[in-house]
Protein backbone atom coordinates (compact mmCIF):
# COMPACT_ATOMS: atom_id res chain seq x y z
CA UNK A 1 0.00 0.00 0.00
CA UNK A 2 1.53 3.37 -0.85
CA UNK A 3 1.78 5.64 2.15
CA UNK A 4 0.15 9.15 1.60
CA UNK A 5 2.14 12.25 2.06
CA UNK A 6 1.15 14.54 4.99
CA UNK A 7 0.76 18.14 4.44
CA UNK A 8 2.75 20.45 5.29
CA UNK A 9 0.77 21.66 8.10
CA UNK A 10 -2.29 21.34 10.40
CA UNK A 11 -1.38 17.56 9.39
CA UNK A 12 -2.60 15.07 12.23
CA UNK A 13 -0.09 12.46 13.36
CA UNK A 14 2.62 13.08 10.84
CA UNK A 15 6.08 11.61 12.69
CA UNK A 16 8.77 14.13 11.46
CA UNK A 17 11.48 12.47 9.42
CA UNK A 18 14.29 12.95 11.96
CA UNK A 19 14.99 12.79 15.56
CA UNK A 20 16.14 16.47 15.48
CA UNK A 21 13.25 17.63 13.88
CA UNK A 22 10.66 16.06 16.41
CA UNK A 23 11.83 18.29 19.25
CA UNK A 24 12.02 21.70 16.87
CA UNK A 25 9.42 23.80 18.55
CA UNK A 26 6.96 20.78 19.66
CA UNK A 27 5.65 20.51 22.88
CA UNK A 28 4.94 16.93 24.37
CA UNK A 29 2.33 16.19 26.84
CA UNK A 30 1.90 13.17 28.78
CA UNK A 31 -1.83 12.35 29.39
CA UNK A 32 -3.74 9.45 32.02
CA UNK A 33 -7.08 8.74 33.15
CA UNK A 34 -7.87 7.17 36.40
CA UNK A 35 -11.22 5.61 37.13
CA UNK A 36 -11.75 3.80 40.47
CA UNK A 37 -14.44 1.02 39.64
CA UNK A 38 -14.63 1.40 35.63
CA UNK A 39 -17.66 3.34 36.14
CA UNK A 40 -16.93 4.69 39.20
CA UNK A 41 -14.97 8.15 40.64
CA UNK A 42 -12.44 9.31 38.12
CA UNK A 43 -10.16 12.08 37.03
CA UNK A 44 -7.66 13.01 34.17
CA UNK A 45 -3.76 13.86 34.60
CA UNK A 46 -1.97 16.11 32.02
CA UNK A 47 2.28 16.49 32.22
CA UNK A 48 3.66 18.94 29.98
CA UNK A 49 6.79 19.35 28.10
CA UNK A 50 8.92 22.42 26.74
CA UNK A 51 10.08 21.38 23.50
CA UNK A 52 13.67 21.41 25.13
CA UNK A 53 12.30 19.30 27.18
CA UNK A 54 11.48 20.81 30.73
CA UNK A 55 8.64 20.29 32.70
CA UNK A 56 6.06 22.81 31.94
CA UNK A 57 3.19 22.18 33.90
CA UNK A 58 1.62 19.22 35.59
CA UNK A 59 -2.57 19.31 36.03
CA UNK A 60 -5.27 16.78 37.25
CA UNK A 61 -8.53 17.33 37.58
CA UNK A 62 -11.41 14.92 38.89
CA UNK A 63 -14.26 14.77 36.92
CA UNK A 64 -16.98 12.77 38.63
CA UNK A 65 -18.31 9.23 37.95
CA UNK A 66 -17.53 8.01 34.43
CA UNK A 67 -14.95 5.10 32.95
CA UNK A 68 -11.69 4.81 32.30
CA UNK A 69 -11.52 4.89 28.82
CA UNK A 70 -13.88 8.29 29.13
CA UNK A 71 -11.44 10.28 31.57
CA UNK A 72 -8.48 9.05 28.81
CA UNK A 73 -9.90 11.54 26.11
CA UNK A 74 -10.98 13.82 28.88
CA UNK A 75 -6.93 14.09 29.35
CA UNK A 76 -6.46 14.83 25.75
CA UNK A 77 -8.94 17.19 24.83
CA UNK A 78 -7.40 18.96 27.79
CA UNK A 79 -4.00 18.80 26.52
CA UNK A 80 -5.75 20.14 23.66
CA UNK A 81 -7.39 22.93 25.12
CA UNK A 82 -4.33 24.01 27.50
CA UNK A 83 -2.43 24.30 23.79
CA UNK A 84 -5.50 25.90 21.76
CA UNK A 85 -5.34 28.47 25.05
CA UNK A 86 -2.13 29.13 25.46
CA UNK A 87 -0.46 29.55 21.78
CA UNK A 88 1.25 26.29 21.66
CA UNK A 89 0.92 24.99 17.62
CA UNK A 90 3.21 21.99 17.84
CA UNK A 91 2.28 18.96 20.09
CA UNK A 92 2.87 15.55 20.59
CA UNK A 93 0.73 13.63 23.33
CA UNK A 94 2.05 10.36 24.59
CA UNK A 95 -0.56 8.22 26.28
CA UNK A 96 -0.67 4.31 27.61
CA UNK A 97 -3.57 3.51 26.36
CA UNK A 98 -3.35 1.53 23.13
CA UNK A 99 -7.22 2.19 22.76
CA UNK A 100 -7.10 6.18 22.42
CA UNK A 101 -3.93 5.78 20.53
CA UNK A 102 -5.26 3.75 17.78
CA UNK A 103 -8.82 5.31 17.77
CA UNK A 104 -7.49 8.67 17.28
CA UNK A 105 -4.69 7.62 14.65
CA UNK A 106 -7.73 5.81 12.85
CA UNK A 107 -6.78 2.39 13.45
CA UNK A 108 -9.47 1.54 15.48
CA UNK A 109 -13.35 2.49 15.24
CA UNK A 110 -14.86 4.20 17.81
CA UNK A 111 -17.67 1.95 18.53
CA UNK A 112 -18.96 2.97 22.19
CA UNK A 113 -21.30 6.23 22.35
CA UNK A 114 -19.86 7.75 25.02
CA UNK A 115 -16.66 7.96 23.46
CA UNK A 116 -17.85 8.89 19.61
CA UNK A 117 -18.44 12.72 21.00
CA UNK A 118 -15.15 12.85 23.04
CA UNK A 119 -12.58 11.47 20.13
CA UNK A 120 -14.20 13.77 17.46
CA UNK A 121 -14.35 17.28 19.63
CA UNK A 122 -10.40 15.44 19.91
CA UNK A 123 -9.88 15.22 16.28
CA UNK A 124 -11.47 18.21 15.32
CA UNK A 125 -9.05 20.12 18.52
CA UNK A 126 -6.23 18.74 17.08
CA UNK A 127 -6.60 19.34 13.53
CA UNK A 128 -6.87 23.42 14.12
CA UNK A 129 -3.01 23.00 15.03
CA UNK A 130 0.14 23.39 12.67
CA UNK A 131 1.20 19.87 13.80
CA UNK A 132 0.22 17.33 15.99
CA UNK A 133 1.10 13.70 16.94
CA UNK A 134 0.05 11.22 19.41
CA UNK A 135 2.27 7.98 20.62
CA UNK A 136 1.58 4.75 22.56
CA UNK A 137 4.36 5.07 25.49
CA UNK A 138 4.66 1.88 28.07
CA UNK A 139 2.73 2.61 31.87
CA UNK A 140 6.26 3.22 33.14
CA UNK A 141 6.75 6.28 31.10
CA UNK A 142 3.62 7.61 31.78
CA UNK A 143 3.83 7.90 35.20
CA UNK A 144 4.06 11.69 35.73
CA UNK A 145 0.68 11.94 34.20
CA UNK A 146 -0.44 9.05 36.34
CA UNK A 147 0.54 10.48 39.65
CA UNK A 148 -1.49 13.92 38.52
CA UNK A 149 -4.44 12.08 37.69
CA UNK A 150 -4.61 9.99 41.09
CA UNK A 151 -3.79 12.97 43.54
CA UNK A 152 -6.59 14.75 41.73
CA UNK A 153 -8.61 11.52 42.29
CA UNK A 154 -7.72 11.48 46.14
CA UNK A 155 -8.71 15.35 46.61
CA UNK A 156 -11.95 15.58 44.80
CA UNK A 157 -12.41 19.15 46.11
CA UNK A 158 -11.46 20.07 42.07
CA UNK A 159 -8.34 21.72 39.81
CA UNK A 160 -5.15 20.89 41.65
CA UNK A 161 -1.56 21.70 40.39
CA UNK A 162 0.12 18.44 40.92
CA UNK A 163 4.16 17.58 42.19
CA UNK A 164 5.38 21.25 42.41
CA UNK A 165 4.09 22.13 38.72
CA UNK A 166 5.59 25.64 37.63
CA UNK A 167 3.31 27.77 35.96
CA UNK A 168 4.60 28.83 32.27
CA UNK A 169 7.23 32.29 32.44
CA UNK A 170 5.85 35.62 31.57
CA UNK A 171 6.56 36.11 27.60
CA UNK A 172 5.98 38.62 25.23
CA UNK A 173 2.78 38.58 23.43
CA UNK A 174 3.02 36.68 20.09
CA UNK A 175 5.73 34.46 21.48
CA UNK A 176 5.01 30.37 21.02
CA UNK A 177 3.59 29.35 24.20
CA UNK A 178 2.32 32.83 26.06
CA UNK A 179 -0.57 33.14 28.21
CA UNK A 180 -1.98 35.67 25.83
CA UNK A 181 -2.47 38.33 28.84
CA UNK A 182 -0.44 40.11 31.63
CA UNK A 183 -1.50 38.87 35.24
CA UNK A 184 -1.71 42.79 35.76
CA UNK A 185 -4.89 42.52 33.50
CA UNK A 186 -8.57 42.57 35.03
CA UNK A 187 -10.37 39.33 34.07
CA UNK A 188 -12.62 39.92 31.34
CA UNK A 189 -16.07 38.42 30.13
CA UNK A 190 -16.74 36.99 27.36
CA UNK A 191 -19.55 37.28 25.13
CA UNK A 192 -22.20 34.27 26.20
CA UNK A 193 -22.96 32.22 23.26
CA UNK A 194 -24.94 28.74 23.13
CA UNK A 195 -22.74 25.37 22.85
CA UNK A 196 -25.09 22.27 23.03
CA UNK A 197 -23.35 19.17 25.19
CA UNK A 198 -25.42 15.89 25.85
CA UNK A 199 -25.05 14.46 30.15
CA UNK A 200 -23.37 11.29 30.38
CA UNK A 201 -22.50 9.60 33.14
CA UNK A 202 -23.09 12.84 35.71
CA UNK A 203 -21.03 14.65 33.24
CA UNK A 204 -21.89 17.32 30.64
CA UNK A 205 -20.04 16.57 27.29
CA UNK A 206 -19.76 19.80 24.87
CA UNK A 207 -20.45 19.27 21.33
CA UNK A 208 -17.28 21.26 20.18
CA UNK A 209 -14.51 22.95 21.87
CA UNK A 210 -14.80 25.64 24.20
CA UNK A 211 -10.87 26.79 23.90
CA UNK A 212 -10.90 27.65 28.07
CA UNK A 213 -8.14 27.67 30.06
CA UNK A 214 -7.38 24.82 32.75
CA UNK A 215 -9.39 26.19 35.33
CA UNK A 216 -11.51 28.72 33.71
CA UNK A 217 -14.83 29.44 35.99
CA UNK A 218 -17.99 29.43 33.09
CA UNK A 219 -21.68 30.11 34.15
CA UNK A 220 -24.15 28.43 32.23
CA UNK A 221 -27.69 28.08 31.81
CA UNK A 222 -29.20 24.50 30.86
CA UNK A 223 -32.45 24.43 28.35
CA UNK A 224 -33.00 20.62 27.07
CA UNK A 225 -33.47 20.60 23.27
CA UNK A 226 -35.91 17.67 21.10
CA UNK A 227 -33.81 15.29 20.64
CA UNK A 228 -32.38 14.48 17.28
CA UNK A 229 -33.50 11.30 15.54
Amino acid sequence: MTKATPKASGQLFAEPESPSARLEGVYTANIDGAARGNPGPASYGLALKRPDGTTLESLGKYIGRTTNNVAEYYALIAALDYAVANGIKRLRVQSDSQLIVNQMKGLYKVKHPDLRPLHERARKMAAGLESFTIQYVPREQNRAADEAANAALDNTSGVKPAYGSEKIAAQKPGQRGDVRASRSEPPRASAPRKVKAQFRNGVLVPAEPLGLKEGAVVEISIARVPEEN
